[in-house]
């Protein structure tokens, strides 16, 4: 059975002598909680990839402790890396660049390249000072379904696993990194999330390709069409559909911002709040609580397109994509690993 306990430093030490006995650990991390391994024990890192149910080819991120160095990962360490990880480490964005000879196979799904990031959450940083060394996990959730953003989500999703949880409240992002592909000449933006399109083109002093379907990008978390996915059907809807009679089917449920009026009387409804920080914040929380009520389905109000809230829109495309299957965790476990970029798991 999973269990939660307290960040402490109890907490924090038998954390990280589960690490370096081979287990794993989930912990808290600004973004949503990450379910970690030794990031240089390539038999924990498999581990992963048991519990999640997830294709064995696909990479995790590798977090690494606030004296860590690129050159210890990576090689080459180009400069445009240098000036990302200067201005947003710690912090939510992950840095994709060509692996060196230490990084195992596991951690990169077989690739030549690895996806690094510095977490910006105390919990997080204690854990990986006491590990001593750098921990690979990718979301704690099931392979395709809706990221944790508390310690209880952890705990819904894994109760039967034997896992220990680091309790550290609600993440304070709560969407997945932004995923910064540096392996090639051109930067390039694989996946959106708080430290934005704008935020790194300023940084980086040149402009920072946004990676569509194309095949020859890195594999990397996020990028599947289907994800984030609640298992009730999901999709989206705009203002003018959501002011019929017929919005949603009977037994659905509701998800909107605060700005949208009454809608439907007996359906279970949530609001977020009407700004992007706060709607992000709330987003995987509100999902999970409405497909515990096991509705008919899920209706979510489109958001608006503009810039701030193009990572929000990602999530909610994903996970309102027409392939979401409302997968056992026994089909998941046998999914067969994908071919190109566009149908991988984070």
């Amino acid at each position: 059975m999973s269990r939660i306990i307290a960040a402490d430093e109890a907490g924090i030490e038998l954390a990280a002598r589960t690490l370096q006995d081979g287990s794993l650990v989930a912990f808290p991390t600004e973004t949503v909680y990450g379910l970690g391994a030794a990031a240089l024990d390539p038999h924990a890192v498999r581990r992963i990839f048991e519990m999640k149910g997830r294709p064995s080819d696909h990479p995790v991120i590798v977090h690494l402790p606030l004296d860590a160095t690129l050159e210890a990962w990576a090689t080459p360490v180009p400069n445009l890396a240098r000036q990302a990880a200067e201005a947003f480490w710690p912090g939510p964005l992950t840095l994709v660049l060509h692996r060196s000879d230490t990084v195992p196979d596991a951690v990169t799904g077989g690739q030549a390249t690895v996806a690094l990031r510095m977490p910006d959450h105390p919990v997080a940083q204690a854990l990986l000072q006491a590990y001593g060394g750098a921990i690979a996990a990718p979301s704690a959730n099931r392979f395709g379904r809706i990221s944790p953003t508390r310690a209880e989500h952890v705990a819904s999703e894994f109760h039967e696993d034997d896992l220990l949880i680091l309790e550290g409240g609600a993440s304070r992002i709560g969407l997945e990194s932004t995923i910064l592909d540096l392996s090639r000449d051109t930067p390039t933006l694989l996946r959106p999330g708080a430290v934005t399109h704008a935020m790194l083109e300023t940084v980086l002093g040149r402009p920072v390709t946004v990676a569509g379907t194309q095949a020859d990008v890195p594999r990397a978390p996020g990028r599947l069409e289907s994800h984030y996915a609640p298992r009730a059907p999901t999709r989206l809807a705009s203002a003018d559909e959501l002011s019929t009679p017929t919005c949603v089917e009977p037994g659905g449920a509701l998800l909107l911002r605060d700005a949208m009026p009454p809608i439907a009387s007996g359906v279970t409804t949530l609001r977020l709040p009407n700004d992007p920080e706060g709607y992000a914040h709330g987003l995987y929380d509100a999902l999970r609580s409405l497909d515990a009520e096991q509705p008919s389905e899920i209706v979510i109000e489109r958001p608006p397109t503009d810039p701030a809230w193009v990572a929000i829109l990602d999530r909610l495309a994903r996970a309102s994509h027409p392939g979401g299957p409302s997968r056992t965790r026994e089909q998941s476990a046998t999914l067969p690993t994908a071919s190109s970029d566009a149908k991988e798991e984070p």
